[in-house]
């Protein structure tokens, strides 16, 4: 289902997207949506990427029976 966009922005902009647009064969209304698909895909796919160290961590303490509280606790005892 299409639906109305209105977007607001520099003529200047405007002026260079629509040259690029005929110049590559498409509508502006096809890049426009291009360009949002593209960013739709590129934060669906992101997963913050660890250090090879860290990676190497993940999930070690699972399953260790350590809680939350005992390491504030030691955190406390430590610095306090």
């Amino acid at each position: 289902m299409n639906a109305k966009l209105i977007l607001n922005m520099e003529k200047h902009l405007i002026d260079s997207a629509e040259e690029y647009a005929a110049k590559n064969g498409k509508p502006l209304s096809r890049l426009v949506a291009d360009f949002f698909q593209m960013l739709k895909n590129s934060n669906a796919e992101k997963e913050p990427q660890l250090p090879p160290t860290v990676a190497s961590l993940k999930g070690v303490l699972k399953g260790s029976g350590i809680q939350e509280e005992d390491y504030k606790q030691y955190l406390e005892e430590k610095y306090l």
